[in-house]
């Protein structure tokens, strides 16, 4: 097992959206101008912002990260400028903010359209005049810094509404690029796959080469991703981790089932399936198709000691999918 060379986490990707962003990114990065970053939460726009850094002429210099939406209004002007002594309650000493720990690289400003309207308009002064003055101070200070910004709102709505300024949205969007979603990038979702579940099991000290089963393939390729490739790392991880192996023959999407859905649904015996059904070719296609249904859910939670994980195997089906027709059917076959 080769043991991961970086602790800096690189994005991955052959398709063709993705390789289109990456040539638009490198395009971008030496020219000292504002990025603006949008995609989807889990898109990868921290990575993309760091990539843009290492790339530019400010690469020795520092790189500076905010999340914007983490803090409240009141202390956002604080955190990108810095304060003097006493200019507000529990400031017991000079601090400098953000842009002045930048100056000469990069700041990284996520989330921003969160940031409140009176802070715009200071960040739109540093970048047109790169001053700024410290929250309880007119002393102006200078600084030479590149800003790069990510947003997952639709900005120009917001402006158009008054909600942002729009000279600043002008002067942050020299370039605006789109990360492509992860579900428009189908054929880097197994590459992703591997990349995750070998790095995992290098963390797990399982020397055992990753393979993943048909049903698992599918049931990952046909996912929709809201949560992108930071949702696909978690669900990878967490396979690896329960499969305890290089072997991953199911993939759970949703950490939050409970360990009681698997526990016998009642304890009673269930009468034949003669006594259940008794097909009537009277019937509608979809009452048949429908009875059957149900039958083969009978059978498979009774082999499968009902053991839904067990049943949904026995049956071929994903986990979800079982799932799915069971709360089709719950008040058909009385659970």
């Amino acid at each position: 097992m080769v043991p991961p060379t970086s602790n800096r986490q690189e994005a991955l990707g052959q398709s063709e959206l993705f390789l289109d962003f990456q040539d638009r990114l490198s395009r971008v990065a030496p020219v000292d101008r504002p990025v603006l970053l949008v995609g989807e939460r889990g898109t990868g726009k921290e990575l993309a912002a760091q990539r843009l850094h290492f790339l530019s002429r400010r690469w020795e210099g520092p790189l500076v990260t905010l999340n914007c939406a983490t803090l409240s209004p009141t202390l956002i002007e604080s955190e990108l400028f810095g304060h003097e002594r006493g200019a507000f309650t529990g400031a017991e000493g000079r601090r400098a903010g953000r842009f002045e720990a930048a100056s000469g690289g990069t700041l990284f400003l996520d989330e921003i359209g969160t940031i409140p309207m009176q802070a715009q308009e200071k960040i739109l002064r540093v970048v047109e005049y790169h001053f700024f003055e410290r929250v309880g101070s007119s002393e102006q200070i200078e600084v030479d810094v590149r800003i790069i910004c990510a947003t997952n709102a639709d900005l120009p709505a917001l402006a158009a509404e008054g909600k942002f300024k729009q000279d600043l949205l002008d002067r942050l969007s020299f370039e605006v690029l789109f990360l492509p979603p992860l579900r428009s990038r189908g054929e880097d979702i197994m590459l992703l796959a591997r990349h995750f579940g070998s790095r995992m099991l290098y963390e797990l000290d399982i020397d055992e080469d990753l393979s993943f089963s048909r049903e698992a393939i599918r049931s990952l390729e046909n996912h929709l991703w809201s949560g992108n490739v930071r949702e696909l790392k978690n669900v990878i991880e967490r396979a690896v981790y329960r499969a305890g192996s290089g072997r991953i023959e199911m993939i759970d999407f949703d950490p939050f089932v409970s360990p009681f859905d698997d526990l016998p649904l009642r304890e009673e015996p269930i009468s034949s399936p003669e006594e259940r059904h008794a097909v009537n070719f009277s019937t509608g296609f979809k009452e048949l198709v429908g009875a059957y249904e149900q039958e083969l859910l009978r059978k498979a939670l009774e082999e499968g000691r009902y053991n839904q994980k067990k049943s949904a195997e026995l049956l071929g089906l994903t986990y979800d999918q079982f799932r799915g027709l069971l709360r089709k059917y719950r008040d058909e076959l009385d659970l």
